[in-house]
């Protein structure tokens, strides 16, 4: 990993980022139905209403726009795109299989809580993220429903500082229930201190076999080192988003950090494996970026094979 003082996150505001990701969900869910490979009906709440009238009068320039982006950072918006399928795949049997809570940290503008049916019911969701972010999206999510939904909570804090675990448990969240946590497109923009604080409030204030989802890229993107896939622009394009690459790991490292912390079965998912699950048939010439990394890890030192003793 990397702590590139140097570099530090400017948006103070609602994130730009979030945005950008419920624009990516918003292109994915209008492709016709027999080539996506997602559909977010609330995707396009969270995007300006300027940006989305622009784009509907001027779609020649728009798709030039889109295509340049692809050029540029080749492969990295059907990664993020499969990003988001892999996690609603498992977020879907999070009841089934057996999680009470669902955990998302630097929540953004994430729709799942609303557009999951299984989530509705039997699974308490927490939305942690920035004061402003937190406060766009309650406005939206009124817009849209009238009400806030009573299975979601809202946890405002900045994953940079402060004691998270505190107010998670003042918000409601039992360490004592099985839980999933959702890591989605936010380590790389986090500090070392952060991502190493974060996994090991996780470790320390959670039961065993409740899992971690997450995303990470590779070190050389994050420090500069190399401009492989177009890594030069995708470091430029999340700075002028105000949140620059702050953290990768190695070939390797990610499995031996998370088991230094007490994590088990963890998992890596590289680019080609998730593109034959999601890009084939119509979509096979679909590219994707070797730049991201899907993962997991359980909580706790035990085999995947092992029966459900730890958790309520």
């Amino acid at each position: 990993m990397i702590n590139d003082n140097e570099n530090i996150r400017t948006t103070k505001g609602s994130s730009k980022m979030a945005e950008g990701i419920a624009l990516q969900r918003l292109a994915e869910s209008q492709l016709p139905e027999d080539i996506r490979i997602f559909c977010d009906q609330y995707a396009t709440y969270f995007i300006n209403r300027h940006v989305l009238e622009w784009a509907k009068e001027h779609p020649i320039e728009a798709k030039v726009m889109a295509e340049e982006y692809e050029r540029k950072m080749q492969g990295w918006s059907n990664s993020i795109r499969a990003r988001i399928r892999y996690f609603d795949d498992i977020i879907q049997n999070a009841a089934t299989d057996g999680f009470r809570q669902l955990v998302i940290l630097g929540a953004g503008y994430d729709t799942r809580a609303y557009r999951i049916d299984s989530l509705k019911n039997e699974i308490k969701v927490f939305e942690v993220d920035n004061l402003s972010t937190i406060k766009r999206k309650k406005e939206i999510i009124k817009e849209i429903f009238g009400k806030f939904l009573s299975h979601v909570t809202f946890v405002p804090f900045d994953l940079e500082d402060g004691n998270l675990w505190e107010q998670m448990k003042t918000a409601g969240y039992s360490p004592d229930l099985k839980t999933l946590f959702i890591l989605e497109g936010l380590l790389m923009y986090l500090s070392y201190d952060a991502v190493f604080n974060l996994f090991s409030g996780v470790a320390r204030n959670s039961c065993e076999k409740s899992l971690v989802l997450f995303d990470f890229i590779p070190k050389s993107l994050a420090d500069g080192t190399s401009d492989s896939e177009g890594g030069d622009n995708i470091r430029l394009c999340t700075a002028a988003a105000g949140e620059p690459l702050l953290s990768g790991f190695a070939d390797g490292e990610v499995q031996i950090f998370l088991s230094e912390l007490g994590f088990s079965n963890v998992k890596v998912i590289h680019s080609g494996l998730y593109r034959e699950m999601y890009y084939n048939g119509k979509n096979t010439e679909r590219l994707v970026s070797s730049l991201l990394f899907l993962a997991s890890a359980s909580v706790g030192n035990y085999s995947e094979f092992e029966k459900e003793e730890a958790c309520e």
